[in-house]
């Protein structure tokens, strides 16, 4: 791994890139790190999701930070929300979250919360990062990294009210009292991961007729053809049980789908347009204003202008959507992903909350939830990646001769679709994506300006 922290902390594959040796390592370059920003001996929390390497690599992690003098808490099996929400909770100094959230059991992760449950800015993150190359290199980590020796090493503890102090959180989002979730038959599917630990719990005292379906985890299910990844088995489950609404996790819960009684599904974009329409209407849009990437639908901006809210946009990735709601004060954000973030309630996606939400909505304006969809016409999109040399997939957005196709292409099109030319973070492709209310026409465009590109640029 040529840089340890992505956009989502550190992830690789178990064993051969995300190893014990560096989960130790990012305990003992993170403890020291964050430790100089508190003058107690500090606390740490731990959660992890189902995968079989979780433990292992918890294990690992929380060596390096006792190495250094810090204590743990483990949380044991829970969401990622679960870790942001209870670092306030235990009084800690920042919380660890081990999970590699959608992706298959093989790949893991480490992602790492500041004491008020936001991602570490990019800052701290490369000084942890700076840190534990310097561990790497260094022939004597006793001497160079203040290893602490005999009582000064830090303690674990485990946490067994961790998953009924979670559901109270996401409880307390909605008022009870005036909810009754009778008539209502809901469909859960867990992901075989985080959600699974708190699923049943949750809406068992939410007292709602519910089925739930993935949540056996065995450490080699997660995710597999299962959750919010693979979603046609929630559609099909629904309409055979005669369901009224689905709810899809990913692994770590952090991530929300819906499915409507028809079986359609109901992804990110459609879930905040629901939201911010309710909350408009009730005058609890904060400055009238939703955050999304450059890559929701163009749907939801049609939806948007209709309805008088703003669209505040941002680079592909949560934290730069949460970046720009904490910025200016707005209260709901997200991606088509299902990773929506709904910031009066929680710092970070939180898939349960979400849907716990979603269904005081679906109870306070008593629709069918295909009825509620229909606030939003999705766009279709076509998504051309075209391989290039990566160190010229920036200069491509330079090119004048692609810059002046683009011109022409979005004269054509006007106000009925538009075009967005993207470079992958992490592959040499540049993604070309191409929406609009004519299928057929997008699709031309879509294959001409790729093929422009691959005539420029293309390997």
């Amino acid at each position: 791994m040529n840089k340890f922290f992505g956009t989502d902390g550190v992830r690789g594959v178990a064993g051969s890139e995300l190893t014990c040796e560096l989960a130790m390592n990012i305990g003992r370059a993170a403890g020291s790190v964050l430790s100089e920003y508190y003058h107690q001996k500090p606390v740490f929390i731990i959660g992890k999701d189902t995968r079989i390497s979780s433990d292992m690599l918890e294990s690992a992690l929380a060596a390096g930070l006792c190495s250094v003098g810090a204590s743990v808490i483990s949380l044991g099996v829970v969401p990622t929300p679960a870790v942001a929400v209870l670092i306030n909770k235990y009084n800690a100094s920042a919380g660890f979250m081990i999970s590699a959230s959608h992706n298959p059991f093989e790949y893991n992760g480490i992602k790492i919360f500041n004491k008020d449950g936001y991602k570490l800015p990019d800052e701290i993150e490369t000084r942890i990062e700076e840190k534990i190359r310097d561990i790497i290199k260094s022939k004597n980590n006793n001497l160079d990294f203040n290893l602490k020796q005999d009582s000064e090493f830090g303690k674990v503890s485990a946490s067994f009210d961790s998953i009924d102090e979670y559901i109270n959180y996401i409880k307390s989002s909605i008022d009870l009292n005036n909810l009754d979730f009778k008539n209502l038959k809901i469909a859960i599917d867990c992901a075989n991961g985080s959600a699974s630990a708190t699923a049943k719990k949750l809406f068992d005292s939410l007292k709602i007729d519910y089925l739930i379906i993935n949540d056996k985890p065995n450490g080699l299910n997660i995710n597999n053809n299962c959750g919010s990844t693979h979603i046609e088995n929630l559609c099909d489950f629904v309409i055979k049980n005669k369901c009224d609404v689905g709810f899809a996790f990913d692994g770590d819960a952090d991530r929300c789908l819906i499915v409507d009684e028809k079986g359609q599904v109901i992804d990110g974009d459609k879930i905040i347009a629901i939201m911010s329409k309710y909350l408009k209407d009730k005058d609890l849009l904060a400055k009238n204003t939703i955050v999304v990437t450059v890559m929701s639908n163009l749907g939801l901006f049609k939806m948007a202008k209709k309805n008088n809210i703003k669209v505040e946009t941002t680079k592909v990735g949560d934290r730069y959507v949460l970046e720009k709601m904490k910025e200016n004060g707005y209260c709901i954000g997200g991606e088509a992903s299902g990773h929506i973030i709904l910031l009066d309630y929680s710092t970070t996606g939180d898939g349960q909350l979400v849907a716990v939400n979603f269904l005081k909505i679906l109870k306070g304006l008593d629709q069918k939830v295909s009825e509620l969809a229909s606030i939003m016409t999705t766009c279709p999109q076509v998504l051309i990646n075209v391989k290039v040399k990566n160190a010229e997939k920036y200069n491509i957005l330079e090119d004048n001769v692609i810059l002046e196709r683009i011109k022409e292409f979005e004269k054509e099109l006007g106000d009925n679709g538009r075009i967005l030319l993207r470079p992958s973070g992490t592959e040499p492709l540049l993604r070309v994506m191409t929406e609009g209310v004519d299928e057929n026409q997008i699709k031309k465009i879509a294959n001409e300006l790729s093929n422009l590109v691959q005539e420029r640029f293309g390997i």
